[in-house]
This record gives structure tokens, sequence and C-alpha cells, in this order.
């Protein structure tokens, strides 16, 4: 069963809360972090990537840059722009974006739940982005990116939510330049807080992480470091009920054709496909459709009956694109380690593809149908892992409002 626990946040003073709250380090490259912090000096980004604060070229990955961090976050903290929580809190976090809300609770949840299990992956991760985030950790002592976590809807948990928000005011409550309105509440009271314990550790036999697992297994990995610091034996989540959460598609680019002609490449890919050229960017609104750009050229693709297995894994639409083209006709063995591919999350829009094809960066882009946050589950729950960077969740959280530290 789940071990979750109330814990102490580093967090951002009301007045501040629009200012400092940022995107996922992740989901932004340094020159559009640069751009984003712009005259803006209570940016989390100066934590979160800190290379916006040093030269341009710096190596990213650099001991300068996790220094900086560093003495940003200790900057913010000597200011008084952050402080630590007097006593250990849960906190709800409630998202709306075009009219839908979803709320998840803010807490540290158990690294040994992580290693057993009780905690369950759906994605292999990439080594150098976790070391990425280990090295940011340790220079920091702290976890400034929060995992986000699914599970199966429990009455009582949401009933005990929606009765906290209805009666109590959030602390920060604010729009985003992208009109995403990010509200958090304090759960400070005894009661509550047990209550949501032991509701976590009866009712909920497994969370999910929906998006984070670099975030989390690098967690994993300085819980080992840190073997004797009590409070990295936990690590930051949000975690939210399933009928609550929608997944958007993850799309891929990749740089060239294995030494194909693009009329090879369409001839090859007749053998498991129906394709057709289309006027309009296509985004597929089916299983086992796709859309690919290449040569300012869209085509829609449908998957040919008997090319695909029927199986958890063999029935996904990242799965068929894997085996059947990425690796069958463009050499891609290993979407974690091959640097031949890159991914973009669907919420960037086809417009995205276009671009990073049509300035040469990339030879060939794909678009996929979503997966199902029930695929998710079954998937988890099989032991099975599906293709990297398959789902894509929005809203996402924002760094900087609740930060877990190891002191």
């Amino acid at each position: 069963m789940a071990i979750i626990k109330p814990f102490k946040a580093l967090r951002p003073l009301a007045t501040l809360a629009k200012q400092i709250a940022a995107r996922p380090y992740d989901v932004l490259n340094s020159e559009e972090a640069r751009v984003e912090a712009k005259d803006n000096p209570y940016s989390f980004l100066h934590i979160t990537k800190s290379e916006i604060d040093l030269s341009p070229g710096v190596d990213i990955h650099g001991a300068i840059v996790y220094e900086k961090a560093k003495q940003n976050l200790e900057k913010f903290i000597r200011e008084g722009i952050l402080f630590h929580e007097e006593k250990p809190c849960y906190y709800l976090y409630q998202l709306i974006m075009n009219g839908r809300s979803q709320t998840g609770l803010v807490c540290v949840s158990s690294i040994e739940d992580y290693f057993n299990d009780v905690i369950k992956k759906h994605e292999f991760t990439r080594p150098e982005k976790e070391k990425d985030r280990i090295d940011h950790m340790m220079a920091l002592q702290a976890q400034t990116g929060n995992v986000f976590l699914a599970y199966r809807d429990v009455d009582q948990i949401n009933e005990l939510v929606n009765q906290w928000k209805n009666h109590h005011q959030p602390v920060y409550d604010f729009a985003g330049d992208d009109k995403v309105q990010h509200s958090i509440w304090i759960i400070n009271e005894e009661g509550s807080i047990a209550s949501i314990s032991k509701l976590f550790r009866e009712k909920v036999p497994s969370t999910y992480i929906a998006d984070g697992h670099h975030r989390a297994a690098s967690a994993a990995r300085v819980s080992n470091l840190m073997i004797e610091n009590e409070p990295s034996k936990y690590f930051l989540t949000t975690i939210f009920p399933a009928s609550e959460l929608a997944i958007l598609d993850y799309n891929r680019l990749v740089k060239d054709l294995n030494g194909l002609t693009p009329e090879e490449f369409l001839r090859k890919l007749e053998t498991d496909f129906i394709i057709e050229t289309t006027d309009l960017p296509f985004s597929p609104g089916e299983l086992h459709q796709f859309g690919i750009y290449l040569d300012h050229q869209w085509y829609r693709l449908e998957s040919k009956e008997g090319t695909f297995s029927n199986d958890p894994i063999g029935i996904l639409d990242v799965t068929i694109l894997s085996d059947n083209i990425l690796n069958k006709i463009l050499g891609i063995k290993d979407q974690r380690t091959d640097t031949r591919i890159d991914f973009v999350g669907g919420i960037r829009g086809l417009p995205e593809l276009e671009k990073r094809v049509d300035s040469g960066e990339l030879k060939v882009a794909f678009s996929l149908h979503p997966v199902s946050i029930r695929q998710l589950f079954d998937i988890a729950d099989s032991g099975n892992v599906m293709p990297p960077k398959s789902t894509w969740f929005e809203p996402k959280l924002r760094d900087g409002l609740l930060t877990h530290t190891f002191s």
C-alpha cells in the first residue's frame, strides 16, 4: 500500500508566487528559459535552468551550472523570497486548463515504494538525464522537480479533498501567461493529515508514475547516495485521481532516413501501412493511425491488419511505430540512447514538427494518437514498459511553488 508523508515545503511568499512559478526544467531548452526568465529575477528558472545566468554556450551539465543553481537557491532563501513551512503539511494543487480542472495531493512518497513497485513505472529512463537531476539535487540538497503520480479513484479521498477546498482559501491562486489557473491549499490540521495518510495506506495499493520517470529515478539514486539522510528517503510527488487526468500525444522526430531516399523510405512503409498524402497536417483521431511529415508533405498512415500484436504493449501505437518504422526501417534500436531521435509533446502542436523538419535539423516527423490512462495502468500492472516518451500530460505542475529539501 502507498506510504506518503506531509513535509515542510520550501515555498514562496504569496505576493511573489506567480513570478517565481516556472515551467518544468525539461519542457524548455536553455534559450527558451533565458527568454522566459528575462526581466524576472524571481523566476525559479534561475534555479532549475541556472545556465541562463551564465555565458551562452556553457556546458549545461557542467559543475559551474549546478553551483550557480545552489547559489541562486541560497540567495532566494537568504532574502526571504522562499521560506520553510513551520510544520509538516499536505498541500492540494489544482490546475484549470481550458475549463477542465484537476486536483492533486502534494506530499512526499516513500523511496522504498519506488524500489518495491508500489509506485509503478511504465517507461525506462535515459542515463544522461538521470545524472543531470542527480547532480542538481546533490548540489542543492533539495528536490525541485515534482513527480506526477496517478491512482485509481478512492471516493473517501475525493470527498476529503473537495471538502477542504470548499471550506478553506488557497494560499496561492493565479493564472500563468498560458492562461492555466494554479491554486494551492495548505492542509495543516492534524486530524485531516492523519486521515489522508491512513486512507492512502489502506485504500491505495499502488500509484503510477504519469510524468517524471527521470525525476523519480534520480531521487531514488540520491537516496542511496545519502543513506543517513532521513528526508532523502522520500521524494516530492503530486498524486492525482485517474478520473481527472488526460493524456496528450507524444510525437517523434528523426534526424535521417538511415541512408534511404524519401521515395525508398515511403516504399518500405507500404509493407505494413496504407499510405495517403494529405494537404493538411494530420493528427491521428483513432488508434493505429499515424501522421508523417517529410519533405514539406504530410502523409496519413494506417496499420494493416496482422502487422501488430494485440497484447497490452504490442497494441500501442508507440510500439507499432517503434517496431515497424523506427527499428525495422530506420535502424533505431534503443530510443533511450539513440541520438538520432527526438521527442515533442503534443502541447506544442503539429507546427512544431513542421518547423523542426523544415529547418533541416530533423528529416522526418511522426504524429501519434495518445495513450489512454487505462492503457498506462494496465501496462504498469503487467510489469511491462512502454517505449520511452509515450505519454504527455497537460497542464504541467509549476516548479518553485513547493520544494522538498534534504535538511
